[in-house]
């Protein structure tokens, strides 16, 4: 795959002890040599941490990051971005660890990051979707994402999803530094920073199959306050460009 010599996949985690091992295994089994994983722990109860490194010392593609405490998803892919930019990975890509984000659809992810600079795994594209989900969840996240397109003139169809693959120069470019939300709005401001700097953005289908084993950290609540953050985005958009000196117009397209 040419530019792709060297992938990272993050997966932060907090208390996935039933799900990370088997996770590791899918991913590995599913991808090249050349993919390797990163996991970030926030000092997981159950002992997540523990394991992650246990099978670190047995799978040399397996790396661990340890933070102290519970931190927020945000910070934990930031964090993970860092390690990777700083390893001169060329591309790295952001997962959950409890097998919503599927593992099969990694290849053709990796496939799409050979000519886009971020590639979205969408739930709101034409062949993706949702499992196990209730009317309310779906209205909350789709009416999310069509929010934000709406306020963000961004034609990005799945603007909350976090199954996502970015180039290394899509993470320098959008001073992931500066990021000002976590969690559920830490997707949306890192899709918009990218439209605005005008990288090569494509969404393919997935479909994204609620957690079986653990249980969910996404709330009513979360969803609000990020959805409240989106007309900060808009209004610093300016701020951002002038600062990073973005080119014109970002390409999005479709599988």
């Amino acid at each position: 795959m040419p530019n792709l010599n060297k992938t990272l996949v993050v997966v932060p985690t907090y208390n996935e002890i039933e799900n990370i091992q088997s996770l590791v295994d899918a991913v590995l089994s599913a991808t090249p040599d050349t993919l390797e994983i990163l996991i970030v722990d926030d000092n997981s109860p159950d002992g997540t941490g523990e394991l992650a490194d246990i099978i670190a010392g047995q799978k040399p593609r397996v790396h661990v990051l340890h933070r102290e405490k519970k931190m927020g998803l945000g910070t934990a892919y930031v964090n993970g971005f860092r390690w990777g930019l700083e390893k001169e990975y060329d591309a790295i890509i952001e997962m959950d660890a409890d097998f919503s984000h599927h593992p099969k659809y990694l290849a053709q992810m990796l496939d799409l990051l050979t000519r886009n600079d971020v590639v979205i795994g969408s739930r709101y594209v034409d062949g993706g979707g949702t499992v196990n989900w209730g009317v309310g969840r779906k209205i909350l996240s789709r009416g999310g994402s069509l929010y934000s397109r709406m306020i963000l003139g961004a034609p990005i169809r799945d603007f909350t999803g976090g199954f996502n693959g970015w180039k290394r120069d899509v993470l320098k470019g959008v001073d992931i530094g500066s990021l000002r939300s976590d969690g559920y709005s830490f997707q949306i401001e890192l899709k918009y920073r990218a439209f605005l700097k005008g990288f090569k953005i494509v969404e393919f289908p997935i479909v994204f199959e609620d957690r079986k084993v653990g249980k969910s950290k996404m709330s009513k609540k979360i969803v609000f306050e990020a959805l409240g953050r989106v007309w900060g985005f808009r209004m610093g958009s300016k701020e951002f460009q002038n600062r990073t000196s973005t080119t014109p117009t970002s390409r999005l397209s479709r599988t």
